[in-house]
């Protein structure tokens, strides 16, 4: 950390470096605070609310000055204990009571939506990003919560956390769901700022979101959804409706809607043993292997991500033996809890520091947290594994290219693997720099292909597809550079390797 200056060590006594360090770390608070307090007095009316996020930044740069070391110590890790993680068949085959209506009204849904479409090449939020049938993520998700709705005559809120990268964008499309069987709430996630790699201060000058000074902000990763939520008003207010619980997860996981088992478990406990935090983990594959896993670390249920993990052991972290199981974001959480943890200021997460590099070369820190790391804060937290179904994550393009195929039907906004394929697991899909951004990849598919018994598709170059086109089993395209490829219409590539140069044009 940048508290440590190379070859300080030699030149200040060993007895003396905690006193000198901790001199170091109250001036870079006092540093920071007047640096802030500049800040603040630039303020104009419509930033006034980024001024109390200042409190919340303030308690995480304090932190990120007392850290030490790793944030664990391996030799303490644990395998969480058998009960700890229960599979969701077992809560599954409990079955539904008749009054699953009284469950829903106990429920809010809170999607995370603070996220730009940009590594998509796509401007605005990504959840106005159409991804099944002129459909947004947005779209999908209001239809599914409106399903649910009308079938149990239930009212079940939509909440979206907006960062001030999404907000106005987003609060303009809601217009269109005026008339949906479903009430939508948002609030704004912080607006923190960034800090120079080397001096710590805040990039910059002033309050405003304009030229240059509108990369100095930034919105503080999703663990800030509890001060943010419980900051707004709308925790208490929902909680004053006779909500419940939480379930809360990224808009772009198509696979992440509500459960009724799960819910069903969580509502049905004795008071005493009520679960506070729910986290939906699934079987881990050699694409997850970064993923986040669940560890029991000194007495409790803790999430443990790469970046936490000392380089020494993380071949062992991506060990699939090992850990068995990944964190999909997927998160059920009592509403109490968290307003009980926020009065108490318990709510303790890691802090992630994101080294970013800004358009004009300047090296700069963000300090963030992740939801997902507090449920070692709640009482009676568990992990459920669940079928790799609930997580289907849009990232890429060639994640775009699954959900828009006929591997998946679409019903009430919700997506299923289609039953006329016989494996349940999908094709591994990889498209070249070609295909990255969403418009340049529409124009590269007449229609979407076939891919029912596809197992693998790899794409390079410049390549083109007709209409009709099937591919199954192992499916290798790669057009050299200078080369265009175009599939013909109707042809059917079966463990084809296609190479070189393959144009066919109309006479």
């Amino acid at each position: 950390m940048a508290l440590y200056v190379e070859g300080l060590s030699e030149r200040v006594p060993h007895k003396g470096m905690a006193q000198f360090q901790e001199m170091m770390r109250q001036q870079l608070e006092s540093s920071m605070d007047a640096e802030l307090e500049k800040l603040v007095n630039t303020v104009t009316g419509a930033d006034r609310d980024v001024c109390m996020n200042f409190k919340g930044f303030k308690n995480l740069f304090h932190r990120f000055l007392q850290v030490k070391g790793p944030s664990v110590e391996w030799i303490k890790i644990k395998r969480p204990p058998e009960d700890s993680i229960q599979p969701y068949d077992k809560i599954a085959a409990r079955g539904l009571p008749d009054g699953v209506a009284a469950s829903l009204n106990k429920l809010v849904v809170v999607k995370l939506n603070g996220g730009l479409g940009t590594s998509m090449g796509c401007k605005g939020p990504k959840s106005l990003i159409s991804v099944r049938n002129e459909n947004t993520f947005l779209d999908l998700t209001v239809q599914q919560i409106e399903h649910l709705n009308k079938t149990y005559n239930t009212d079940v809120p939509l909440v979206l956390m907006n960062s001030f990268n999404t907000d106005e964008d987003t609060k303009k499309i809601l217009q269109k769901y005026t008339h949906h069987r479903v009430k939508i709430h948002t609030f704004n996630q912080s607006r923190y700022p960034r800090i120079h790699k080397e001096s710590l201060l805040p990039v910059a000058a002033n309050l405003s979101m304009t030229g240059q000074n509108a990369d100095g902000w930034y919105p503080p990763g999703h663990g800030d959804i509890y001060a943010s939520f419980y900051n707004s008003g709308l925790l208490d207010k929902l909680i004053a409706q006779g909500k419940e619980y939480i379930f809360v997860s990224n808009i772009d996981n198509l696979g992440a809607t509500v459960d009724l088992h799960i819910l069903h478990h969580l509502v049905s406990q004795p008071n005493g043993k009520r679960c506070e935090f729910v986290m939906e983990v699934t079987d881990k594959t050699r694409a997850d292997v970064k993923g986040g896993t669940l560890i029991q670390y000194e007495g409790k249920l803790r999430l443990l991500e790469i970046a936490q993990v000392p380089k020494a052991h993380v071949d062992e972290f991506k060990s699939v033996s090992k850990f068995k199981i990944f964190n999909t974001n997927n998160l059920w959480i009592s509403l109490t809890a968290i307003k009980r943890l926020q009065e108490q200021n318990a709510m303790d997460m890691e802090i992630i520091v994101n080294p970013k590099t800004l358009d004009g070369g300047l090296n700069v820190v963000q300090l963030e947290t992740a939801v997902g790391a507090a449920i070692k804060c709640f009482d009676n937290a568990m992990g459920i594994n669940v079928p790799r179904s609930r997580f289907l994550p849009v990232k890429t393009t060639s994640d775009l290219l699954l959900v828009m195929s006929n591997l998946y039907s679409l019903e009430a906004g919700s997506l299923t693997m289609s039953p006329k394929r016989e494996f349940p697991t999908t094709p591994h899909v990889k498209l070249g720099s070609s295909f990255t951004k969403v418009q340049e990849y529409l124009t590269r598919f007449e229609s979407i292909p076939d891919m029912l018994e596809l197992d693998h598709l790899t794409v390079s170059g410049d390549v083109t597809f007709g209409k009709n086109v099937s591919l199954k089993g192992t499916v290798i395209i790669i057009a050299n550079h200078g080369d265009r490829i175009d599939i013909p219409a109707g042809s059917m590539l079966e463990n084809k390797i296609v190479s070189g140069n393959l144009r066919i044009l109309d006479h």
